[in-house]
């Protein structure tokens, strides 16, 4: 509830003043009365009507008090609002070669962009999201869906050796744009994510690249990987051996293949990093949200303006009635 004429509240300033008016004429109206002792009175106990002889001046003090606040014109409202929703296509191309085990990311590259993707995932409840992944060749894991859900969980069940191994990033990104090329949206984007140099595969990067800009699709590229040397787990005949193997990413590639869709390349060094750039990816590509409210106010004066009618009607009789006084 709020007020169409708050100023007039102001004008409930007049009841202290009207308490105050009263209390004053009140002791100067006060009777006196001299006598030698007050012990005839010890026992006297005052009558209803004596106990309520103020009742007129605080029904006044009420009616006054309820008449400003219906003169401010209380009203309640009502909201309702239409929302129009403009989501994004987006798929997410996933590198799962035997390299994205390395594990210079905790617990190492896949499972942290799996990590990341999901999150991503969530933040996006108003957009279509598929899923590719690739090595030596590609899949589509999940076609463009807006149930989340089975998204994710196609997602989490992701992992290294499920495709001929491999790198093959000119054809992972080819399987995106053909999931995307026929969306209603207006905007369509591909989130590479890879550490390697593209060594498999019968499309080139930047043929998949230049496919993608006829389609109005935008690449964004993510090479994920230390600088230097990374740890990467080997099977020996006595367990899981550690070796640490040079860090390998085309970046100039990756690059010019994000820079001719007018995307952007980024690079992640650790799972810091990683999520940095998925929420800045998140931030340049916002779906439109348009909200139109309706606010209905519905008029709330009359209880308090009847009220104060019949507060002060009450304080007229009882005054000129049963709690007449004489001056």
């Amino acid at each position: 509830m709020h007020f169409r004429n708050p100023e007039l509240l102001w004008l409930l300033l007049l009841v202290p003043v009207m308490i105050l008016y009263f209390l004053k004429v009140k002791r100067y109206r006060r009777p006196q009365m001299r006598i030698s002792s007050t012990e005839a009175f010890r026992h006297y106990r005052p009558s209803w009507k004596q106990r309520l002889i103020n009742l007129p001046i605080v029904l006044r003090i009420l009616a006054v008090a309820f008449m400003v606040v219906a003169l401010a014109r209380p009203q309640s409202s009502s909201k309702a609002s239409n929302v129009k929703t403009e989501g994004i296509s987006i798929v997410i191309a996933l590198d799962i070669s035997s390299s994205m085990l390395a594990e210079d990311f905790r617990p190492n590259r896949i499972e942290a962009a799996k990590k990341v993707a999901l999150d991503f995932i969530d933040g996006r409840p108003n957009d279509l999201i598929g899923l590719v992944i690739f090595s030596g060749q590609s899949f589509t894991q999940c076609p463009l869906t807006s149930d989340h859900s089975v998204l994710r969980n196609l997602l989490k069940d992701i992992k290294s050796g499920m495709l001929k191994d491999g790198t093959a990033i000119g054809e992972g990104l080819a399987t995106a744009v053909s999931r995307l090329k026929d969306a209603s949206t207006k905007s369509k984007v591909v989130v590479v994510i890879t550490d390697g140099v593209n060594n498999a595969g019968s499309i080139p990067p930047m043929t998949a690249g230049e496919i993608a800009s006829t389609f109005g699709v935008r690449v964004y590229s993510i090479g994920v990987g230390t600088r230097g040397m990374a740890p990467y787990p080997t099977k020996t005949l006595f367990g899981i051996q550690y070796q640490n193997m040079e860090v390998q990413i085309d970046e100039e590639l990756l690059t010019k293949v994000a820079e001719i869709t007018d995307g952007r390349y980024f690079r992640a060094v650790n799972n810091k990093r990683l999520e940095a750039i998925f929420n800045e990816i998140d931030k340049l590509e916002k779906s439109k949200i348009e909200i139109t409210e309706f606010k209905r106010y519905t008029e709330e004066y009359l209880p308090f303006a009847f009220l104060a009618c019949m507060l002060l009607l009450l304080e007229l009789t009882l005054r000129y009635t049963w709690l007449r006084s004489i001056p």
